[in-house]
């Protein structure tokens, strides 16, 4: 009895945040790194490949038996995994380029409110509205969608202004305005839509093969070719392609490592626990995020992101 709890409880959800915290880590080093010029398309190709080359031989090492055959239609299924990755990751990482790892954080809270509108589409979830837990969804659905929006339409003014001596200049944000703020807003919403769209496909490939660790090498190999093909084309410049031995190097040699870790813990999660599960742990890297862009990246706290941070958590307490 205590093993099955550990396993169906306990672990998910120690795995969930730390997944959670290593990715604003990762967000953290992608900003610093495309400050100092690396190129997000760079970025994105290279997490796909050193997580391919992490993952590969995995599924030979941790053999399964009595798997079901595996069609061609499953190959289609992870394919399209790989397309909705690659473009969610151009979104995201863009959207991070034009604001600020805090406000990726925040819109990220859009995820569990997609992933049950969703759920419902796709009769994944029961809508009971009589029942109080469904009305609590409902009602967290629509205060994480206002908390999104107001972190996108209002900056506000700053909570906590970073030192002017603590930063270098060449760690202050490339483009502060509105209008980029509202850009870097909407493609990171995108990117999240994305991501709920993939839980839905990826809890799907799991029900009909349910082998973690094959989807997931095959997903990050399609997401390298297709990542290849649309980031070679996007980024002409071979000198970026080039990897010195800095910032550059240790976010990209993170992102491999975090890419692979997270894929497997959210295909595993999806499998166990299923996609509103796996989505409801997003808010918790908003106030992390938030200290970390102040503290590493000079960032400012601004009055916008506190209030969305509060109809978030009010959304995760009621959900």
């Amino acid at each position: 009895m205590a093993w099955r709890y550990c396993y169906k409880d306990a672990l998910p959800f120690s795995a969930m945040v730390a997944v959670e915290c290593i990715n604003v880590g990762l967000n953290i080093l992608f900003k610093a790194a495309t400050l100092k010029g690396l190129s997000y398309y760079v970025f994105i190709f290279y997490s796909y490949a050193i997580a391919t080359l992490v993952l590969l031989p995995l599924p030979f090492i941790f053999r399964r038996t009595e798997l079901p055959t595996f069609k061609l239609s499953l190959l289609y299924r992870i394919f399209l995994l790989g397309v909705i990755g690659v473009l969610a990751q151009i979104c995201g990482y863009r959207g991070i380029a034009y604001s600020s790892p805090t406000l990726a954080s925040a819109i990220s809270n859009l995820t569990p409110a997609f992933t049950f509108i969703l759920a419902i589409i796709f009769r994944m979830e029961i809508l009971a509205l009589r029942s109080s837990i469904t009305q609590a969804k409902i009602m967290g659905t629509i205060a994480s969608i206002s908390g999104a929006m107001v972190v996108v339409f209002y900056k506000g003014p700053t909570i906590i202004s970073a030192s002017p001596e603590s930063p270098s200049p060449s760690l202050l944000p490339l483009d502060s305005s509105q209008t980029n703020w509202i850009i870097g807003g909407l493609l990171l919403a995108a990117e999240y839509l994305l991501f709920s769209i993939s839980f839905i496909v990826q809890t799907q490939v799991m029900k009909s093969y349910p082998a973690e660790l094959i989807v997931v090498s095959l997903y990050n190999l399609c997401g390298t070719i297709i990542s290849a093909t649309v980031c070679l084309l996007a980024e002409g410049n071979l000198s970026a392609w080039r990897l010195r031995p800095d910032i550059a190097l240790v976010s990209n040699l993170y992102s491999g490592f975090a890419s692979a870790l997270f894929t497997v813990v959210h295909i595993w999660g999806l499998h166990l626990k299923g996609p509103v599960y796996v989505s409801n742990f997003k808010p918790l890297s908003i106030a992390i995020a938030a200290a970390m862009t102040v503290i590493f990246l000079g960032d400012a706290l601004y009055l916008g992101r506190y209030a969305s941070d509060r109809a978030c958590t009010y959304k995760d307490i009621h959900t």
